[in-house]
């Protein structure tokens, strides 16, 4: 894989770190500015859905422009999000924070999901996938824990102060890696703007897209309210929320490792064997949440699935977006985003039902059934299939 790809891996992890570092410190944001937990879990949402709206926005905005200043200038607006961030005393000014991180975390890493394609060939673009990806996974295994325990030894703010710390060298990295100038926004046979747009009009892009959503909007209900579980049912001290977090950052790493090797040549088998064990296991975590004996491995297993099948569909985003070369990486970025958005404010509604911290991950298990009801009947579509093709 070409060096440049790594050093966008260093700063999709500063951007990991921040997007997943609050499901170790919402329960002390919501005592410090004196809400409850699940509208604090809110700021999620808040992030995803800058995310969302943004990725399209901003990807094309910056189509006409090289790459290296385009990546640099989100990278270092989104340092300054958190350094505002840190000093915020109201629920409404982190929100808007975490808005307008989100909006330059949009736009890097749609820029990057494209520049990370046309690296390399059309049959490796799984792998250069999940090399990229590899920055989110190694911070929910090391930048996410060491974020959480910041937060509980010197209070929420030093996390935030740590995020906008991270991108000083990622900055440095991407200024002395990434090319000036590429051919892809220089050239003259890129497609026009609305030709890009006009593949989303696609039945099988949409259908990975939605499957993409669904699946990630589990993930992240699930872990936005895993610092509950571990505290409430389990009853364990606030230190081993970071322990539950490296296991599934570390299973995370290991999933999207697995798949960035099998989801260019056999994605709907990714999709037929991960897509039902995550199903069972969300329950399963819920109902032995209160055995630390269970609850560590369980957590650990699906990292790994989530992340093995979430990686896997938003691979096939980019592959059926082929015909979006600078818009490609922002319908990745909107679907995972979408499903990140919707996830926390299920999963938190979820609290205040008779299952209590359990309920996050009842729904983690609901939004998983729903994309497999959806994926099954389409799984020679996902796998590429001529069969899959000329059915959609």
């Amino acid at each position: 894989m070409p060096l440049p790809l790594y050093l966008l891996a260093l700063a999709i992890f500063a951007m990991g770190t921040s997007e997943f570092m609050l499901s170790g410190l919402v329960p002390d944001i919501a005592l410090d500015l004196d809400v409850s937990v699940g509208t604090a879990g809110a700021l999620t949402s808040a992030y995803a859905i800058g995310m969302t709206v943004g990725a399209p926005l901003v990807a094309a905005s910056a189509r006409n422009r090289p790459r290296r200043p385009a990546l640099l200038g989100f990278l270092l607006a989104f340092a300054a999000a958190h350094a505002v961030g840190a000093v915020s005393t109201s629920l409404a000014l982190l929100f808007a924070t975490r808005v307008v991180a989100a909006l330059a975390n949009a736009g890097f890493l749609a820029v990057a999901l494209a520049a990370a394609a046309a690296l390399v060939p059309p049959d490796r673009k799984g792998r250069a996938l999940a090399v990229l990806l590899s920055g989110t996974t190694l911070a929910t295994i090391a930048g996410v824990p060491g974020g959480a325990v910041l937060g509980t030894v010197f209070g929420w703010q030093a996390t935030f102060w740590a995020v906008a710390a991270l991108c000083l060298p990622a900055a440095v990295g991407i200024l002395k890696g990434v090319p000036a100038g590429d051919a892809a926004h220089e050239g003259s046979g890129k497609p026009a703007l609305l030709t890009e747009l006009a593949q989303l009009a696609r039945p099988r892009l949409l259908l990975v897209m939605l499957l993409g959503a669904l699946v990630n909007a589990a993930t992240f209900g699930g872990l936005t309210f895993l610092a509950p579980v571990v505290t409430d049912p389990a009853g364990l001290d606030e230190l081993w929320v970071s322990v539950a977090l490296v296991l599934f950052g570390a299973g995370s790493f290991a999933g999207v490792t697995v798949a960035g090797r099998l989801s260019d040549s056999s994605p709907g088998t990714v999709v037929a064997v991960a897509g039902p064990l995550l199903l069972i296991g969300w329950p399963a975590l819920a109902l032995l949440a209160h055995e630390p004996v269970a609850l560590f491995p369980l957590v650990f297993v699906q990292g790994a699935l989530s992340f093995a099948l979430g990686s896997t569909l938003i691979a096939r985003v980019l592959h059926e977006a082929a015909g979006a070369p600078t818009m490609a990486g922002s319908y990745a970025t909107a679907a995972l985003n979408v499903g990140a958005a919707v996830g926390p404010v299920a999963a938190g509604a979820a609290l205040g039902t008779e299952a209590g911290a359990m309920g996050p991950l009842y729904t983690a298990g609901l939004l998983v059934a729903m994309a497999l009801l959806v994926a099954f009947p389409f799984l020679p579509v996902i796998g590429g299939t001529r069969s899959g093709a000329a059915r959609l």
